[in-house]
């Protein structure tokens, strides 16, 4: 029986009851409907899971269609059809090599196109949902094709309509709506333009903007990489808290606060970890808190998943008892709960 570990970024996972490998949509579809109702798990790059030691109990479909389709206009840009398979950094650099700008600080982000939406991933002052304009999906409820618009997937930070309900909606593949140019859209992530050497609200090459994400990201062990057991992790673990302005107010002032749109305050969850008392390296068994960014998880070679989970429960209670706020995990947990 193969177990899962084999398809997950942070290489723990059992055994699967079943798992099908697919490469077009009408295989994926074939899958889904195959499974009838009982529990499916859809599998891309592996990179934002943790499964549990149990395993699943259900249809694992490891989904590998990376179909493009465009249709590129000489002044305004692109429209970019790109299956659920392909491999994320691959297609941002793709889009770049072919003389687009708008995806650059999303590179080296892990995962496949198709996780994208679900998770609205963001990075560097941008978010995925800036560049979508639909989201063709199959509807497991209605057993039929159904497509969203972009404002129809009620994206939000780390969030959207795939998310909130999951299971329901599989993702199928992604259209995207991108500029011609070399030069990136403002700067506006205070660490980026540091590392490109440009005041934030400046503007930077679409080439220099990429190459400085990778190099930022490779830092904080944030890039996958089979040598380095630091980089075995699902990346951020918590998403940065979206707390109160009256919370906000009661933390340190140094604390990061990036105020919304509504009123609330959005804070930096790496801060909130440091600051309680969580260090890089602290470790629970086999699970280990990157050496180089407290946010990220890892394997150090021997972990289980019931060992990083664990280690999950221990930062959270560490920052719960300090400032009284809940994090919530980026990580899409199957089988096991925070």
């Amino acid at each position: 029986m193969t177990t899962l570990d084999k398809y997950t970024s942070l290489r723990v996972g059992g055994p699967a009851k079943s798992i099908i490998n697919v490469s077009t949509e009408a295989e994926i579809v074939a899958a889904i409907e195959a499974a009838g109702d009982s529990p499916v798990l859809i599998i891309g790059g592996g990179s934002n899971v943790l499964i549990a030691d149990s395993g699943f109990e259900g249809t694992v479909i490891h989904i590998a269609n990376n179909q493009a389709e465009s249709e590129v206009d000489a002044c305004s840009g692109a429209t970019l059809t790109i299956g659920a398979g392909e491999n994320w950094d691959d297609f941002v650099a793709a889009t770049i090599s072919r003389g687009f700008a708008g995806l650059e600080t999303l590179s080296g982000i892990p995962g496949t196109v198709g996780a994208a939406p679900i998770q609205n991933i963001g990075a560097y002052g941008h978010e995925v949902s800036e560049f979508i304009t639909r989201v063709r999906t199959y509807d497991r409820e209605a057993k039929a094709i159904k497509t969203f618009t972009n404002s129809e997937c009620e994206f939000e930070y780390r969030n959207s309509i795939f998310k909130r309900t999951p299971g329901r909606y599989i993702v199928l593949s992604v259209q995207f709506q991108i500029r011609r140019g070399e030069i990136s859209t403002a700067i506006t992530y205070a660490e980026l333009a540091k590392k490109l050497g440009i005041e934030v609200g400046e503007k930077a090459p679409v080439i220099d903007t990429r190459k400085a994400v990778m190099e930022l990201r490779a830092a904080k062990g944030m890039l996958l990489n089979p040598n380095d057991k630091d980089s075995w992790s699902a990346g951020s673990f918590f998403t940065n808290p979206i707390i109160s302005s009256e919370i906000a107010a009661a933390l340190p002032t140094e604390a990061p606060k990036w105020p919304m749109t509504d009123g609330r305050v959005k804070t930096s969850a790496a801060w909130l970890i440091e600051h309680s008392g969580i260090d890089k390296g602290h470790t629970h068994g086999g699970a280990r808190i990157s050496t180089k960014h407290v946010l990220a998880l890892t394997n150090s070679g021997s972990a289980t998943a019931e060992e990083l989970v664990e280690l999950a429960r221990e930062v959270r209670a560490s920052v719960q008892k300090k400032f009284a706020i809940t994090l919530e995990a980026e990580v899409n947990l199957v089988g096991i709960t925070l």
